[in-house]
């Protein structure tokens, strides 16, 4: 039986809206005695928590903006303390809540490493092992005894990542700060998490990056608005958040321009999803998908094209569209021409048995031809693809793959090879 690594229980955090927890500066301190005294806000930004996490796991913490992530993090790296409950954990944690924690900004890296190591509780000749595979998985050996005051935030995190991740911690906590680095950066500590949990330590992994949390979490934990959503499979876990975070409608729609979203150039009045000359968002997948955008152009003479991004319902993005020559849209009548004031509906249509039986949802934008967004908004609306064929579904199961098109085969009898 694996051992529980961390254990949280009735955990709940709350602050007060408009006041801080404590004041570290005679400015601040001045500040706080002149500001008008007003009511408490109590605000929750975490109750009633309940998870346990065993040895070798990796559990993946998603939820948007605002859910308590980070708040759990910081309390179980014990950067802040709960108002209610207990955080029990079973070994040496080291973390990566943002870019820069726990470096002395005066020291250089070389110095900061020691200096990790040894708040880990690490004797010097330990780290001294490690030091060579620390250096050269961050790629700073020219900047080693470079002040980090001078790092650029990719250095930082480059580093921040190699000191938390290669002094063996029992328990490793990473943030969303892996978003600062570049994608072979990226790749290169999602593997390295994987080399830590397969060597029987405990990960836990919060990232916007719904791929990443797929590819490395077996279980998940979901937090909204606090509380625990959901925990459990990561792929259930991830469509419970995209089911909870977009529209389930195949049309949006605003009556008048003063309440419908935009710029002061463009407003947006509709989108819709039409197959098989309906409003719907359940669709066949051996119908065609008409997307329609209709929008008010406020400036004459504007040059404008309409633009959708496509997800599928673990949030990866199928396809992007535009209207510039290097896009997969077609030009059509209005391109690069200005455009009078008025209404203006742009379609774009995805034919048949081309998206695979899943949730897809879409971002809708208004652009010009610098490529600059009037406005991009997210998740918009969504809807279904509907598997037609129930024989294939019956003897094949459900078949693989983001898309599904037709392929023309042809067999031929050939009688004159042995």
């Amino acid at each position: 039986m694996s051992k529980i690594t961390i254990k949280v229980e009735n955990l709940g955090k709350k602050y007060y809206l408009g006041t801080q927890e404590h004041s570290f500066s005679i400015k601040d301190s001045f500040g706080n005695f002149f500001k008008k005294k007003g009511p408490k806000k109590p605000f929750w930004a975490l109750k009633n928590i309940n998870f346990e996490v065993k040895e070798g796991e990796v559990l993946g913490i998603i939820g948007a903006n605002g859910a308590g992530k980070s708040t759990i993090l910081k309390i179980l790296s014990q950067i802040t303390s709960p108002t209610l409950g207990k955080a029990t954990i079973n070994g040496r944690i080291s973390s990566l809540l943002e870019v820069g924690t726990g470096f002395h900004p005066e020291l250089t890296g070389r110095e900061n490493i020691y200096l990790n190591g040894a708040v880990l509780g690490m004797k010097k000749a330990e780290i001294k092992r490690k030091f060579d595979e620390i250096v050269d998985f961050a790629g700073i050996g020219k900047f080693l005894d470079t002040p980090v005051k001078r790092y650029s935030s990719g250095m930082y995190v480059r580093l921040a990542f190699a000191v938390a991740a290669n002094l063996e911690p029992e328990i490793l906590i990473i943030d969303e700060v892996l978003a600062v680095g570049d994608l072979q950066f990226q790749k290169k500590c999602l593997g390295k998490m994987q080399d830590v949990s397969k060597g029987g330590r405990t990960v836990l992994f919060v990232s916007h990056n719904l791929g990443a949390v797929s590819s490395l979490c077996d279980r998940s934990l979901y937090l909204h608005q606090g509380k625990i959503e959901f925990i459990g499979e990561t792929e259930k876990c991830i469509l419970k958040y995209i089911n909870k975070n977009k529209a389930h409608s195949g049309k949006v729609f605003w009556e008048n321009i003063q309440s419908a979203p935009g710029s002061s150039n463009v407003k947006l009045r509709y989108v819709k999803i039409i197959s098989a000359g309906k409003v719907t968002n359940n669709v066949f997948i051996n119908k065609d998908i008409t997307i329609e955008v209709g929008y008010w152009n406020l400036k004459p003479g504007a040059k404008l094209f309409c633009s959708i991004h496509l997800k599928n319902d673990l949030g990866t993005y199928i396809l992007a569209t535009g209207n510039l020559p290097s896009a997969n849209l077609a030009q059509d009548e209005w391109f690069n021409k200005p455009m009078p004031k008025g209404f203006y509906k742009s379609t774009c249509v995805i034919p048949a048995n081309f998206l695979n039986n899943a949730q897809y949802s879409l971002d809708v934008g208004i652009a010009n031809l610098k490529n600059e967004f009037e406005f991009n908004l997210k998740d918009l609306v969504s809807f279904q693809v509907i598997d037609s064929g129930e024989m294939r579904k019956e003897y094949m199961g459900d078949w693989i793959g983001v898309i599904r098109p037709k392929f023309s085969w042809e067999t031929k009898k050939i009688n004159n090879q042995s």
